[in-house]
């Protein structure tokens, strides 16, 4: 399947009420296009990476009341799952879609990767583009924006992933819902691969 863009219904998924509706309609008009995502980008990051890279569909299966607020594909060097490595993800909350490179609470080298962070933190606040953002939590839709970050406020986040056990840290690119729907399937296969190329060097020195 070719990745044609969103649209108005799947950002509509959801405010459907209920866990079973909600996961119909997910799996009805979201998955397909994740699906058509992994495959697209799953290659690309191999030869970027220098290593295989696997595509994961979120599939919410330990859900049993709450219906998700938020849907991912997440790419990895790791072929059974993405949480306990540093990743890339593509998903969408019902205001906006998101394209992050990503270290969740349950990467057990997250004290070594802040340490290498907070060594960079210099370069790394230098490179980042303004309209970039950043996030400790990815269960939270908001998101700082890089350009209102100081030097020292992004220290804290890499000393917070060294020091605390539930921590995490996200960096990446937001695109509002009304912007989303208006762009072909291509010029949004365009925009990820540009943030991609721009979040590499963070994978690397953590790699």
């Amino acid at each position: 399947m070719t990745f044609t863009g969103f649209t108005e219904s799947d950002f509509e998924v959801f405010s459907i009420d209920g866990l079973e509706n909600r996961m119909d309609a997910l799996i009805t008009h979201i998955r397909p296009k994740l699906d058509a995502l992994g495959q697209h980008f799953a290659p690309t990051l191999s030869v970027m990476t220098g290593e295989e890279i696997y595509a994961h569909v979120a599939k919410h299966a330990r859900r049993t009341v709450n219906p998700p607020n938020d849907t991912w594909v997440a790419f990895a060097n790791n072929s059974r799952g993405y949480k306990m490595v540093p990743h890339f993800q593509i998903g969408l909350w019902g205001s906006h879609v998101f394209i992050w490179f990503a270290m969740i609470y349950e990467a057990p080298k997250k004290a070594d990767y802040g340490k290498i962070l907070q060594a960079k933190v210099n370069q790394i606040h230098h490179d980042i583009p303004n309209d970039f953002v950043w996030s400790i939590d990815h269960m939270k839709p908001g998101a700082s924006k890089h350009s209102e970050l100081t030097e020292g406020e992004l220290t804290d986040m890499f000393v917070r992933l060294q020091t605390i056990k539930k921590s995490e840290l996200l960096c990446g690119y937001q695109i509002p819902r009304d912007e989303a729907v208006k762009m072909s399937g291509q010029q949004f296969l365009d925009q990820a691969q540009f943030v991609f190329n721009t979040l590499m060097p963070l994978y690397k020195l953590v790699h």
